[in-house]
């Protein structure tokens, strides 16, 4: 175990240089709210809890981590979004960096309800993979970069704790297949690509039951 934490806090400590991404100007909460409740409300709520799993929470959500999720969806200055998304590539396309801050602000301020575990059968192998990781098949714990607790850590690693199974595991699968490509240094795609299905969706479902 001591081994694979030390593997995770490799991993996590190679990425804070890119935190230069994290909002350097104080955002404004109450603008992000009058944005969340024109252009989001639809698939995330007014205050970030998604009615469907298909659609992330976003509420108590890093608001760095947020704002680089905004940023990677859009596309600017003639080059494709760094995170291909054609919906949320097309809700990003009208706000401005400030907006994008703003509207980070307003989610992570907000007060989540959070999904749950939904599959008591496979707690054990995703509290597993949670807090130690597989040494064997080189995987880190998922807790050395969000947190024991799924609250998240520094700008680049998002909060899991509540959020829905499915949408964690059609993530983890979408690094897997490449599909998904924004983590920096590729350290999602090279963990997931080791990871088997019953894998992700244990380990997605220990991360929805978190508190």
């Amino acid at each position: 175990m001591i081994r694979t934490t030390a593997m995770a806090i490799l991993f996590a400590s190679s990425f804070i240089a890119h935190a230069s991404d994290a909002p350097k100007v104080k955002a404004d909460p109450a603008k992000g709210k009058v944005i969340a409740e024109t252009v989001c409300i639809a698939c995330h709520g007014a205050d970030g809890n998604s009615a469907a799993s298909a659609n992330p929470h976003l509420a108590g959500q890093v608001e760095q981590y947020l704002y680089k999720q905004l940023k990677n969806f859009k596309a600017e200055e003639g080059k494709p979004a760094v995170r291909d998304n054609a919906i949320m590539g097309g809700m990003v396309a009208g706000l401005s960096d400030e907006d994008m801050k703003n509207l980070a602000a307003w989610f992570a301020s907000q007060k989540a309800v959070p999904a749950k575990a939904t599959d008591e059968s496979k707690i054990e192998m995703g509290q597993k993979l949670w807090r130690q990781g597989d040494f064997k098949k080189g995987i880190p714990a998922c807790a050395g970069c969000h947190g024991p607790s799924g609250a998240g850590l520094p700008a680049q690693y998002p909060k899991l704790a509540g959020q829905f199974p499915e949408y964690t595991e059609a993530q983890l699968k979408s690094f897997r297949l490449e599909e998904r490509s924004n983590d920096p240094e590729k350290m999602m795609r090279m963990i997931a690509a080791k990871l088997s299905d019953v894998e992700i969706k244990a380990v997605s479902d220990y991360a929805a039951g978190l508190r």
